[in-house]
């Protein structure tokens, strides 16, 4: 049976408009994304075979292009279409915390910070420059790769910091194991950067850590 001879209240869009997209499933939400279905199967139907496939909506929405696109009834129009999806909803999550002090809404950092890292297959490690309002000046990667001591600059991030006039910094970085769990030696960098840019007057605020569905804050802990 196709979507359109459903019954109003359970079409996807149709539920949409009246309860609203949160009160919609993944798979129901995909196919308003999806648009039609293919030969035999609705777009609900499609939606479900592939989260299926994949194991979830983060697995899929996180696909390699050429897997994504040999999926019957996807293609490279709807992998375009997604990826810019994807870029809107970051760009949203910054601009939210441009309008704001970045520690006003703790949960928001973390959104940002999952959105901008939690998919990376390397770990990479960036910094929120904040003024000394706590507002967001930029977001940037600094390293990328193994990250140890010896290969994350603290005056390299200091001339940035200093370049951009920034107060304080959050840092954060990824795990692409998918434990947030720190390391010794992320506990180690941190505390080289925080000493480091105690020099110039510049706080560190914290350093988050990004795993798989978890993000772990050094100042929650109690280590800054």
């Amino acid at each position: 049976m196709s979507i359109r001879d459903w019954p109003e209240g359970e079409r996807p869009r149709e539920k949409l408009l009246a309860l609203g997209s949160e009160a919609l499933s993944d798979a129901e939400l995909l196919a308003i994304f999806l648009r039609v279905g293919v030969k035999g199967r609705s777009a609900v139907d499609l939606a479900r075979d592939l989260l299926g496939s994949y194991g979830g909506l983060r697995q899929l929405l996180e696909a390699e292009r050429e897997r994504f696109c040999a999926e019957h009834g996807l293609g490279e129009a709807k992998y375009v279409q997604l990826q810019a999806v994807l870029e809107l909803s970051r760009r949203h999550l910054a601009s939210q915390l441009e309008r704001g002090g970045a520690l006003t809404s703790p949960s928001l950092v973390r959104a940002f910070l999952s959105a901008h890292l939690r998919h990376l297959g390397h770990e990479e490690f960036a910094a929120l420059f904040l003024d000394t309002q706590h507002r967001v000046i930029r977001f940037e990667s600094l390293f990328r790769g193994t990250l140890d001591s010896a290969s994350v600059y603290p005056r390299e991030v200091a001339r940035r910091a200093l370049e951009l006039g920034a107060g304080a910094i959050i840092f954060a970085h990824n795990h692409p194991s998918g434990v947030a769990e720190p390391s010794d030696a992320d506990r180690r960098i941190t505390e080289r950067l925080t000493n480091a840019l105690s020099l110039f007057e510049i706080r560190v605020l914290d350093h988050f850590v990004v795993g798989d569905g978890e993000v772990i804050s050094f100042a929650e802990r109690g280590w800054l």
